[in-house]
């Protein structure tokens, strides 16, 4: 998008876009754009290996930013409009659309996946890690235009501790990230499940006085509780059949493994996946791990890297709803990587097959299935959703975890074409985390 030299600055600019079809970007959003650390978000896909199974979803961060970005504007003139911003920091005003624009900023390549990895490999969230890419030269002076601390407000409203009333439009129960993705991911994975009423949702959204604090934050009125509705079911049938699909996860533990098996031989550290595009990690991973003789460097080079290249997915041993695992001890020391990785191991070698082999998979929940604003109602005081107790329609908070459960699986791919019973990995699973330890020590068989 930059301009030569000759050219005069420009005050705004107007792109196409597929979803919302024309988005004017003002003067510091162009300065900010041009730069190459938000440029490096048109090399990072917002649904990573998701591409492998919908072909269509190679759409990027940086498309799916200029949307939030033109959604926050939106929001600010419907807010404006009615009145509701005399009492904000006009400051916070004028740094809600930016931080809209860079709340992806620190993403790593092929988005989530990396951070599924664990703070013991990888230290730090995207949102975590933003602030590092505000204090770039281009970014930073852009931002110090418009107020000194600019750059520090707008990393608090990436990272949800602002305590401006606006903190909810970037990270909160209805921020406008949401509104967005579901909308862009629907479209170019081809589903017909991300449909959301971004128009009477914006006009629902208002600022109300927690009554508890008297904090005045995000919030929605009554009349825009079908599309709230609409918005949680629309998530649902997302995370059932495009996030969380058997073949997206296989994709996404097969990439895990890659990393950190790359992480555990030293052909990357952790700090030197940072800021990398797609492309650009594949290849350094590629280049680096050829020639290596440790086993987990000529794991990455003879078989994660060729399976990604290839396609080659693991497949799935075995899958049960996570709602068959509640309330097993399982159900949380899983998560426990150590656990998990030795848990791995035996599997693998009762199997038949090489280390690293085996996968376990079980997504954790994620931010963006919660749900809790507060509540204009027509008539009576303003109440959080989940004290609403689903008056005149649904307990939205609660329907909520019921379609968490019933999207969410946990899953065992193998290299290989395996089964596994999942009555012999329950009673490990039915087990205390130290007798678990115990019993992964044993050398009874647990298949």
């Amino acid at each position: 998008m930059s301009l030569p030299e000759t050219e005069s600055p420009r005050e705004f600019e107007v792109v196409r876009d597929p979803l919302w079809n024309t988005i004017r970007l003002d003067a510091t959003a162009l300065r900010i754009i041009d730069t190459p650390e938000f440029q490096r978000l048109r090399q990072i896909r917002q649904l990573g290996l998701a591409y492998l199974v919908y072909p269509g979803a190679t759409h990027t961060r940086f498309d799916h930013a200029l949307g939030v970005y033109h959604l926050a504007r939106m929001a600010l003139g419907v807010l404006g409009e009615r009145g509701e911003l005399r009492g904000v920091d006009p400051v916070d005003c004028r740094l809600v659309p930016y931080a809209a624009l860079l709340h992806d900023i620190g993403h790593y390549p092929f988005s989530h996946a990396l951070e599924e990895l664990g703070e013991e490999l990888v230290s730090a969230d995207h949102e975590e890690l933003a602030g590092r890419f505000l204090a770039a030269d281009g970014i930073r002076a852009a931002l110090q235009e418009l107020s000194p601390d600019a750059p520090a407000r707008i990393a608090e409203l990436i990272r949800g501790r602002s305590s401006s009333p606006l903190q909810g439009l970037i990270s909160g129960s209805l921020d406008l990230d949401k509104l967005e993705y579901l909308r862009r991911d629907a479209r170019f994975c081809g589903v017909p499940y991300g449909e959301v009423d971004v128009d009477r949702l914006l006009n629902a959204i208002t600022l109300l006085p927690d009554p508890r604090t008297g904090r005045v934050e995000i919030g929605i009125h009554e009349k825009g509780l079908s599309a709230l509705e609409s918005l949680l079911f629309s998530k649902y049938q997302m995370f059932r059949n495009v996030y969380w699909h058997h073949a997206v996860r296989s994709a996404t533990a097969l990439y895990k493994r890659l990393v950190h098996d790359a992480l555990l031989g030293g052909v990357v550290t952790a700090e030197e996946l940072v800021g990398q595009s797609d492309e650009r990690l594949m290849t350094i991973l590629e280049l680096r791990a050829e020639g290596r003789t440790d086993a987990a460097s000529r794991r990455v080079a003879e078989r994660w890297i060729p399976a990604v290249r290839r396609r080659r997915l693991p497949k799935r041993a075995m899958e049960v709803p996570a709602d068959d695992l509640r309330g097993l001890p399982g159900d949380g020391w899983i998560a426990d990587p150590a656990l998990r990785d030795r848990l791995e191991a035996r599997l693998a070698a009762e199997l038949g097959l090489e280390e690293g082999c085996v996968l376990i998979d079980y997504p954790e929940k994620p931010r963006m299935l919660g749900l809790n604003l507060l509540l204009l109602r027509r008539a009576g005081p303003v109440q959080r959703l989940a004290d609403d107790a689903g008056r005149a329609g649904l307990h939205l908070p609660r329907v909520s975890d019921d379609l968490y459960l019933s999207a969410r699986a946990f899953r065992v791919f193998t290299t290989e074409r395996r089964e596994i019973s999942p009555d012999r990995l329950f009673a490990l699973l039915a087990l205390s985390e130290a007798d678990a330890a115990d019993r992964l020590a044993d050398a009874e068989p647990l298949l």
